[in-house]
């Protein structure tokens, strides 16, 4: 066994697999200060005298801004992410959100602003579609969903340190108010822009390009400490050369491909989780809807709901790839729904509406006179934010990023992505009018939505956890009955593979490996026999 050139700090850090998986979730933290950048201003007198105190139309139209250019950028990323890498991708959302930031800062009008959230909502869109691929896509499959989790972590963590910064000034004087919230936000966004020029590109797409030695030394570095001749990278490495051969022979690759037999299954999986995930009503609860009344018991109740959210995402970091996706999202849906009937009745039962003053028609649905109702709906509320933190949150870029083979993958998840910025996007605008119509009966609405969401997880979401994303592939084979609960038995989980690999049989491994590995003719025979033992070889 030839030892592994001594390596660099740098690259030793840049290749070290939670570095390089979690440096790229700075695209999570402006899709975070992006979303709540707003949130502070609609009572920010200074900023409301300098856009000409804009209507409630108007200020829907600047808040849809930003969903809008996202559903844009993700669907430019579809295109881009194959064309010029995963990495350069990233690095362009970073410098794209600190130019939207910029006209932010500066705009004196409602159209400059409106300008600048379609850019960096633009942004935002490459960003939250394009993240989670190179993640999946960097990272072995045993710590594959802690790693692009953390996405959603950063996320959280953005919309919490956006809102108290943006508060934090509207404390202070002059127009400083609400430029500098706006100018800060370009920070994160300008070191992910920066930083990526030093991280590795994804192994699968520069072997996607031809080249190979250069995936090899990055899947070395990342996942055995620089050592091409590890028998777990050498296994990989085959795996993925494997998967492209075969996508070769495929037709030319197209958008066409998103609804061929083998992926059109899993790429409506994709956009589905993405549609649940913001069907789940997460909005409407962090809606003030529980009676809170003022400012600062509204500041109290946003900050407390927003603590919650960074606080349950961080166990999910550690325990989805234990867990799985399926159970968490299922049982997520469930707790979801449970929590919406229980607010949804006490509502009903004990509340009444109140018409929102002025030119505004939004009516809140407030409970008054029975404080410990009041408390309990608030409790319940919090208690639907932990659950979606912990299981939604997380797991739905988590396994919309694994699903597909390589030749759709960047499409499929600018699919997804889209998705959710669609569903964002008639939501900000529905939910203020369904409060109108349907009253408490949104709780309702929500709750159904997220019993339709078990219901199709647990008929169709297959279970990804452990698994290479090559073996995604037999993880959703057709030509046996499809049973969303079970996994084909003969496909060996890469985590287990790994164990094996460490244990007795590793010198023999890595000798088969690399004699596979030079021997064309036969050159995926030993890998087959591995990672489906039940299967025969010609």
């Amino acid at each position: 066994m030839v030892a592994p050139a001594r390596r660099s700090f740098l690259t030793r850090l840049t290749r070290n697999p939670y570095v390089a998986g979690a440096t790229p979730t700075l695209g999570g933290l402006i899709f975070g200060c992006d979303i709540s950048s707003m949130s502070a201003q609609w009572d920010n007198e200074v900023f409301l005298a300098k856009m000409g105190h804009p209507s409630p139309f108007r200020q829907g139209g600047i808040t849809a801004a930003m969903p809008a250019g996202s559903f844009a950028g993700a669907l430019l990323n579809s295109y881009l992410a194959d064309k010029i890498g995963r990495k350069r991708c990233v690095i362009l959302s970073g410098w794209i959100w600190v130019v939207g930031c910029i006209i932010m800062a500066v705009a004196n009008d409602v159209r400059t602003l409106i300008a600048g959230r379609v850019i960096g909502g633009f942004a935002v869109g490459i960003a939250s579609a394009i993240v989670t691929v190179y993640q999946a896509e960097i990272t072995k499959p045993s710590m594959r969903g802690k790693i692009v989790s953390i996405q959603q972590l950063s996320t959280m963590s953005g919309i919490m340190i956006q809102y108290f910064v943006s508060f934090g000034f509207a404390q202070t004087a002059g127009e400083l108010t609400f430029r500098a919230p706006f100018g800060l936000m370009a920070i994160p966004g300008a070191l992910l822009g920066s930083l990526m020029f030093i991280f590795p590109e994804s192994p699968r797409w520069l072997m996607d390009k031809d080249r190979n030695e250069e995936a090899l030394q990055i899947l070395a570095d990342v996942h055995a400490a620089g050592d091409t001749e590890d028998a777990l990278v050498r296994l990989e490495y085959n795996e993925i050369k494997k998967q492209i051969d075969f996508d070769r022979t495929q037709a030319a690759r197209s958008y066409m491909d998103l609804f061929k037999p083998d992926v059109r299954l899993r790429v409506f999986l994709g956009m589905s989780d993405q549609m649940w995930s913001q069907l789940g009503g997460m909005n409407v609860m962090m809606m003030k809807a529980a009676g809170l009344q003022g400012r600062q018991a509204g500041l109290i109740a946003s900050s407390v709901q927003y603590a919650l959210g960074v606080a349950f995402t961080i166990p999910t970091v550690f325990l989805i790839d234990k867990l799985g996706r399926r159970p968490l999202m299922f049982g997520g849906a469930v707790s979801m729904a449970s929590c919406l009937l229980i607010v949804g009745t006490l509502t009903a039962a004990f509340g009444h509406a109140v018409n929102g003053s002025g030119a505004s028609n939004t009516v809140t649905w407030v409970v008054d006179g029975h404080p410990a109702v009041r408390n309990a709906i608030i409790v319940f509320s919090y208690l639907f934010v932990c659950s979606f933190a912990s299981t939604w949150g997380p797991c739905s870029w988590t396994y919309a990023s694994e699903l597909t083979p390589l030749r759709v993958r960047a499409k499929a998840v600018s699919f997804a992505t889209a998705t959710n910025w669609t569903f964002n996007f008639v939501l900000g605008l529905t939910t203020p009018q369904a409060f109108h119509n349907l009253q408490f009966g949104v709780y309702y609405l929500y709750m159904a939505f997220n019993i339709l969401a078990a219901i199709h997880v647990f008929f169709m979401f297959r279970e990804t956890k452990g698994y290479s994303l090559e073996q995604i592939d037999e993880v959703f084979a057709n030509g046996h009955p499809f049973k969303a609960w079970q996994v084909p038995k003969d496909i060996v989980p890469a985590k287990a593979l790994q164990r094996d690999l460490e244990g007795r049989h590793v010198e023999d491994l890595q000798h088969d490996s690399r004699t596979d590995e030079k021997d064309e003719k036969g050159e995926f025979a030993h890998v087959e026999n591995v990672m489906h033992p039940s299967s025969t070889t010609a």
